[in-house]
């Protein structure tokens, strides 16, 4: 790989499992990270530090992401926005400027606004889990997983072509697809997969009684169902906002159908519920995870 010195902005679960992934495959690769709360500094950019994962911090941009040949947003979706215009003032020119969030939509609009589209190309590795922070991450999390790349109209082949070696270094399969592709399908699978799993938590949480039974015998099924409301609400706030089209959408395509499964309830419809629990159970199981 040609690039000699990575920037991540935001250096948690997802930024560790790249850079640690970089570091086994590139160990001559120069890597840094902002350190925003300087002069204190996080557990887990210490932790990064130690394990060599990271070769230095940067109190600010204006510092060593000057000569970054590659830099990963890695910020709630907000966040990285809010980086943009002071990025523009201090990149190389060819430096590539990438991200980690699961909405692209919002990203692409604003670095189209400040005309860095020859520059970025969005990406978004799918996997992770409801645990947060770098101490939690590894190097064989992205293995297997989609790695999903957008770039823009004007992203450069060679840009494209840096982005397939890192996530070939992540194990990871490449997928290119446009912002709007990405942004329906992972409202559908992602994004409100996981307001469905915090909506059932807060429903038994307001509907339980004083001896707490429904926690009490929570088990297997309510554990799977909700494992994911354990999440960050920073960031998972973050994205539903940003994503609000293609997650109002997708909400309203499954009202209908626990409208339609109500309705069979209410109705006796044996045939029906059936049916309903068939097809969707042949459906599941020709995924591959």
């Amino acid at each position: 790989m040609k690039a000699k010195i990575i920037g991540f902005i935001g250096f948690g679960l997802i930024a560790g499992d790249i850079a640690r992934c970089i570091r086994k495959c590139a160990p001559d690769t120069r890597i840094i990270a902002l350190n925003n709360r300087y002069p204190n500094v996080k557990p887990g950019l210490k932790m990064a530090l130690e394990d060599g994962v990271l070769n230095g911090l940067e109190k600010d941009l204006n510092e060593g992401f000057k000569e970054c040949d590659i830099i990963f947003l890695c910020a709630p979706v907000i966040v990285n926005i809010s980086y943009l215009k002071k990025l523009k003032e201090i990149m190389k020119p060819d430096c590539i400027l990438t991200d980690v969030g699961s909405v692209k939509g919002g990203i692409h609009k604003a670095v189209e606004d400040a005309k860095l589209t020859h520059q970025f190309i969005g990406g978004h590795p799918m996997a992770g889990t409801e645990k947060t922070g770098y101490e939690n991450s590894n190097d064989t999390m992205l293995n297997g997983a989609f790695y999903l790349l957008t770039p823009t109209k004007d992203t450069k082949e060679t840009a494209i072509n840096t982005m397939k070696e890192i996530t070939s270094m992540c194990k990871s399969k490449t997928m290119i697809l446009s912002p709007e592709e990405h942004d329906i399908a992972a409202a559908a699978i992602s994004h409100v997969p996981h307001i469905l799993s915090y909506s059932l938590v807060n429903t038994v949480r307001e509907h339980d009684n004083e001896k707490q039974y429904m926690k009490q015998f929570a088990a297997g099924g309510f554990r799977d169902m909700t494992r994911i409301a354990s999440s960050s609400p920073e960031m998972w706030q973050n994205i539903v906002v940003d994503n609000r089209t293609a997650v109002l959408t997708f909400l309203s395509q499954y009202q209908i159908v626990l409208e339609e499964f109500k309705q069979m309830l209410i109705m006796g419809d044996e045939d029906g519920l059936m049916d309903f629990f068939a097809k969707s159970k042949e459906y599941r199981d020709t995924f591959t995870f």
